[in-house]
């Protein structure tokens, strides 16, 4: 029934900085922008695959609303070259570290406060292995 993951929807602060954190730190195309009433109401974002990142503007306070959204995950074929590449442009980005799924990631902040979560993944991950993830947090 469900071919694969089509979009997620964030809200946003600010759509300028949420585009320039998704099109340019993160290297994602813009594929369409949302107008509503004449003003920009936000935009699509190319994830690969054809899956989206959908970012609409949220007026509120950061923090107004609980949210279940936990963290956005994207994969990458070469960590260290991606955090050398978002340090490079002025971004804060954590070291990689190895997961309890067998793969490698490091964390980041969206200008909204989304954890984003980028992932290498090994032969070993448990993605492809369906072994169990031992976790410690």
């Amino acid at each position: 029934m469900i071919k694969q993951l089509a979009h997620i929807n964030i809200g946003s602060h600010d759509l300028s900085a949420a585009e320039h954190f998704y099109c340019h730190i993160l290297g994602m195309e813009k594929v369409f922008e949302f107008i509503k009433e004449g003003e920009l109401y936000g935009f699509y974002a190319g994830a690969g695959n054809s899956t989206f990142v959908e970012v609409f503007i949220d007026e509120g306070e950061i923090g107004d609303q609980p949210s279940l959204l936990r963290h956005l995950c994207f994969e990458v074929e070469d960590l260290d070259a991606t955090i050398a590449d978002i340090r490079a442009k002025g971004w804060e980005i954590s070291d990689k570290s190895f997961g309890g799924d067998k793969s490698w990631q490091a964390w980041l902040t969206d200008p909204s406060g989304v954890p984003i979560e980028l992932m290498q993944y090994t032969e070993a991950s448990s993605q492809f292995t369906g072994a169990p993830c031992q976790v410690d947090w």
